[in-house]
């Protein structure tokens, strides 16, 4: 397998992407040596000076103008390390502490913190050895770093805390790091002056959640397009909101590439051209001809969050920062994980829109007044209650994500004895986002087979080719409900096409689409 070379300062949403994955060696390109090499000598010297220089000599926090003795500072490092490993709550997903590995290593390869090459030479052999820290999740607020995950990532690294490894059936168990390390040929990594501060100070795990969010919700949108489209259809709903004229006046581009989708999606549907002439119908309801205006206001809010999310992966944010060139070292606040929480917010605001209006047109199909489908789209209504509860479902997983898009980063408590009285919640932001997606993931799951069921009734009427495989990919594993049954593995089983991809493989099928992330 090709080598994936991480150029410092300019990692690539496809280079992040393939970290999230997993299973590519990763190496730092071999120019950035010159610069690590330098960032180094400026420490050790500084180690070696009489002048109190915060990380290397001095205490953390509100001790930092405690002085540490020359024959401690290696212990101060290593006390760092564990008195800062505090987490709690389960650990963070495999793709999660990949990323936090790659991350942390291309951030001092840029040459600003002051490690020597080992310490990048350990997490990219981790990363390569398939390693995945155990690091709880909780008890970081994205201020002064992400300090509690990045030291439990660091602890294991150090071969005292311990490692998430796949057993012989699969799941995931945790082991000794000492042992880990042992197995796979890595030498437990041994702190020297600042070490230990450049590897916990920093926004890699908010980053790396929010990126993890980023990537999670890519096949999820990407579905909620297509599902969308197929409910237009479904309700024989009308084109002409989609007409590129009324977008490029607005000149919102999300809303004009998702106009875009949303033609490409429904051309050629028969039940469209069933319904030109002859329908007393004047305007659709806002849930289906506003979401090119609703949905692509979401895209822009997401396109905006992979770019500040891009320059924060490309980020040097430990504390302080090492500059070769004059020989200085400038304590700042590039720790403050207010860039990535303020986009988690946006991305929150988001997700849970998408789901939103999703949750609208179940609504909409199943109100017979409105669709001109059977009462909650089963034929024999009071009988059946067809769709009736499984949109009380839907109804209940958005207001749920109304709740947890509420900003986490309006909601600052002083820590550290008030030194650190301002922090951004960056972390929760980021980390709240991936039950939102699971919600949505839901509610697109229940829409997906009203619509489909919706379409079941306007046989033998054909929607059109992209639609018509969305409704043949349901059907595979989920009948139509012409009388009640048990749905919610049904909702499940939809779910997960929605979740892992499989639907938006109809959406990516389509030709000479806008791209839907534009940081390419």
């Amino acid at each position: 397998m090709p080598t994936l070379t991480l150029r410092p300062g300019a990692l690539s949403l496809a280079d992040l992407q393939a970290l999230h994955v997993g299973g590519v060696p990763i190496a730092i390109d071999p120019a950035a040596g010159v610069a690590i090499a330098a960032s180094a000598a400026v420490v050790q010297r500084a180690a070696a000076g009489d002048a109190p220089v915060y990380g290397v000599n001095t205490g953390f926090g509100k001790l930092a103008s405690t002085r540490i003795s020359s024959d401690d500072l290696a212990a101060l490092q290593w006390n760092l390390i564990r008195s800062h490993s505090v987490g709690v709550g389960e650990p963070l997903a495999p793709a999660v502490a990949r990323l936090m590995l790659g991350l942390k290593a291309a951030s001092l390869a840029r040459g600003h913190s002051g490690v020597r090459p080992v310490v990048i030479d350990t997490l990219v052999a981790a990363s390569n050895a398939g390693l995945v820290p155990v690091v709880p999740s909780q008890g970081s607020v994205g201020a002064s770093g992400d300090l509690a995950p990045l030291a439990h990532m660091t602890l294991a690294l150090m071969g005292e805390g311990e490692f998430l490894v796949e057993s012989s059936g699969g799941v995931m168990q945790r082991r000794p790091a000492a042992d880990v390390l042992r197995a796979a040929g890595i030498a437990p990594l041994v702190l020297a002056a600042k070490e230990g501060l450049a590897l916990i100070n920093g926004t890699q795990t908010s980053t790396a959640l929010a990126l993890h969010a980023f990537f999670t919700f890519e096949p999820v949108l990407e579905a909620a397009l297509v599902v969308g489209a197929l409910t237009v259809d479904a309700a024989r709903g009308s084109d002409g909101p989609f007409d590129p004229r009324i977008h490029a006046l607005r000149g919102q581009p999300g809303q004009i590439d998702v106009a875009e989708y949303y033609r490409q999606l429904l051309a050629g549907s028969g039940i469209r051209k069933s319904h030109l002439e002859g329908d007393d119908r004047v305007q659709d309801p806002y849930c289906l001809r506003c979401q090119p205006q609703v949905v692509g206001a979401c895209l822009d809010q997401l396109r905006h969050a992979a770019l500040v999310l891009l320059r924060e992966a490309n980020a040097v944010t430990d504390n302080p920062l090492v500059f070769s060139d004059d020989g200085a070292m400038i304590s700042g606040g590039n720790f403050h994980a207010e860039p990535v929480a303020l986009a988690c917010d946006a991305m929150a605001t988001a997700i849970a829109e998408v789901g939103a209006i999703a949750e609208r047109r179940i609504a909409m199909l199943i109100d017979a007044g409105v669709s001109r489908l059977p009462p909650f789209l089963t034929p024999n209504a009071g009988l059946n209650s067809g769709f009736m509860i499984a949109h009380v479902t839907a109804a209940s997983l958005a207001s749920e994500n109304k709740s947890l898009a509420h900003p986490a980063s309006v909601d600052s408590l002083p820590t550290s004895a008030n030194q650190e009285d301002h922090v951004s919640m960056a972390t929760f932001a980021a980390r709240r986002l991936q039950p939102m997606i699971a919600n949505v993931a839901r509610i697109l799951g229940i829409e997906w087979l009203a619509a489909a069921q919706g379409i079941d009734f306007l046989r033998p009427l054909v929607s059109s080719p992209p639609l018509e495989a969305a409704h043949a990919l349901l059907r595979r594993d989920c009948p139509a409900m012409m009388t009640d049954r048990h749905l919610a593995p049904d909702i499940e089983r939809a779910a997960a096409l929605v979740a892992d991809g499989a639907l938006s493989r109809v959406f990516r099928s389509l030709a000479d689409l806008p791209a839907l992330w534009t940081p390419a």
